[in-house]
């Protein structure tokens, strides 16, 4: 059922707070539940460290789920000449799909080649890819000719069409990895609170000693002891830097200067008949030198995306009128029937944090840090902020190697997460999921049939979606809100906006029945206008 429990971990709130209530000497407090933070609460928690997880909204709320789903080397930091770094992920990638196998699987892509010199330029820098991933491959990379090509893509345009080079790459379920995450974590110790704000840091001399957090949802203030406490806020880790290089003793009591420069990523969902593929398109280099991509994801396909600077830091923002022209007409340009906005079925955007070096304006995102930094300031606050999510465990070891350095926890030896597979995973037999085909029981792995246990297992709300998948979001993964269900225990939100519309009454009813007294039905119905593209 699941591989560290007889029956999944229950996730009350009551029983949470409460435990957020007692007093507890913590070794280290982790504010930001997105794909970092989460990494560093599991990998301390599997060491076998006292830890405690916040986050102001839900866990990956933000930019944890609004990826492109990929789990790659990264074929662009190749052209870049950054060795490293694409030797790094294509080792986490190979760790990633071994230990969430339910939820996260290779994928073919194709670079299709319209010019003689492409498949011959594209293919060569390919095999490197393969060479650096040695035997973490996913697969071989094949020059191929334009019957093969358009064998493998039959939605792409034919016209000018030469050939293409097939590699492989990971996909995978970025919310619900997420999730898996936190589950994985509570099972091995670790405390995780979602919707509970860091409001204070707390100091003792002119060192950090803990922090103050709010309950968001019930307004109650709670105040947290711990040796170290890591700020792992993503794209908004600069408001907690703020924080404590204003009020740290100590400290000059100045604002410090900010690191991160966001840049927007759209997405838009269409129909996967417009491709017509199990294997994904990339196109290296579009008419203003940015990749594109067209991923079969859940039943759909997933058009993106674009690198755009922004200034602010809005929770939900909102694609700009050049991005959505840009996506839709380089998709003309490589797809036979050209999705128009009428096609569109979802759209969301995503904030990088890319890191800038010091008096960086942040104007040109593109030629920013992919990276991760990590930085510890006087009192000893630990900011880990970039990279991305096929590294999330190596940036979770090196955070737990800069406190140790720091002296702010005690040396603790790397690997505990190396071969830890999440709950879920099961045991060795490695089960992959469709993750092409439309969510249903396979998105639970081993915790399938527990989950089918549950009332309402032949209720469907929707394809994919049942009420007992409702009741197992609230009873075992954390969900409180209409909007936690519909955007990232399930994925309806981000796959077909008007039908998550559509069932948020329902959903709000369940949530009801299971004892959440405020869903937030019109909260999420007012949300989920953002994701739907006006014609």
């Amino acid at each position: 059922m699941n591989p560290l429990h007889d029956m999944p971990l229950a996730t009350d709130r009551a029983a949470l707070l409460q435990r957020l209530r007692d007093p507890t000497n913590y070794d280290i407090a982790v504010v930001g539940g997105g794909a970092t933070g989460l990494g560093v609460a599991l990998d301390a928690a599997a060491r076998g460290l006292r830890v405690v997880l916040i986050d102001s909204h839900d866990f990956a709320k933000g930019t944890s789920s609004r990826s492109t789903k990929l789990v790659h080397g990264g074929v662009r930091y190749l052209a870049q000449g950054n060795i490293a770094l694409v030797r790094e992920a294509l080792h986490e990638r190979s760790l990633l799909l071994e230990n969430a196998p339910y939820l996260a699987r290779p994928l073919p892509f194709v670079v299709p080649a319209y010019h003689w010199w492409e498949a011959p330029f594209y293919g060569s820098g390919l095999l490197m890819y393969d060479v650096l991933a040695g035997s973490s491959g996913l697969g071989r990379t094949q020059l191929m000719g334009r019957a093969r090509t358009l064998e493998c893509l039959p939605g792409l345009r034919q016209d000018g069409l030469k050939g293409g080079v097939k590699y492989w790459d990971g996909q995978f379920n970025d919310a619900r990895l997420a999730i898996a995450l936190a589950r994985t974590a509570a099972a091995h110790g670790a405390l995780l609170v979602n919707y509970c704000a860091a409001t204070e840091l707390c100091y003792h001399g002119e060192r950090i000693s803990g922090l103050v957090c709010r309950d968001t949802l019930g307004g109650q203030e709670f105040q947290i002891q711990s040796r170290c406490v890591v700020n792992a806020t993503g794209v908004w880790v600069d408001a907690l830097r703020q924080k404590d290089s204003l009020a740290a003793p100590g400290g000059r009591g100045e604002a410090t200067q900010a690191m991160v420069a966001p840049s927007q990523g759209v997405h838009m969902v269409v129909e996967r008949d417009f491709l017509g593929s199990d294997a994904a398109l990339m196109v290296p280099k579009t008419s203003d030198g940015r990749v594109l991509f067209a991923v079969p994801w859940l039943g759909k396909l997933i058009l993106g995306t674009t690198d755009t600077p922004r200034h602010d830091l809005d929770r939900e923002p909102m694609a700009f009128d050049e991005e959505i022209d840009f996506i839709l007409g380089e998709s003309a340009r490589y797809l036979r029937r050209p999705p128009g906005r009428q096609d569109v079925k979802s759209i969301w955007v995503g904030l990088r944090p890319l890191v800038k070096p010091p008096q960086e304006d942040g104007r040109d995102t593109k030629t920013l840090s992919r990276e991760h930094t990590i930085v510890v300031s006087r009192s000893g606050l630990v900011t880990v902020t970039g990279g991305k999510w096929t590294t999330y465990r190596a940036m979770a070891e090196d955070v737990l190697e800069q406190c140790a350095q720091s002296q702010l926890l005690p040396a603790t030896r790397r690997g505990a997460t190396q071969s830890l597979r999440l709950i879920g995973a099961g045991g060795p037999a490695r089960t992959i999921q469709p993750i092409h085909q439309a969510p249903g029981w396979h998105s639970y792995g081993a915790e399938a049939g527990y989950v089918r246990s549950l009332p309402g297992a032949e209720d469907e709300l929707c394809p994919g979606l049942t009420a007992a998948m409702v009741r197992f979001a609230v009873r075992h993964e954390y969900a409180m809100r209409v909007e936690d269900v519909l955007a990232r225990r399930s994925r309806l939100l981000f796959l077909d906006a008007a039908a998550a519309v559509n069932l948020a009454a329902r959903v709000g009813d369940i949530l009801q029945q299971e004892g959440l007294g405020a869903p937030g039905v019109a909260e999420f119905e007012a949300l989920a206008t953002n994701y739907l593209l006006r014609s």
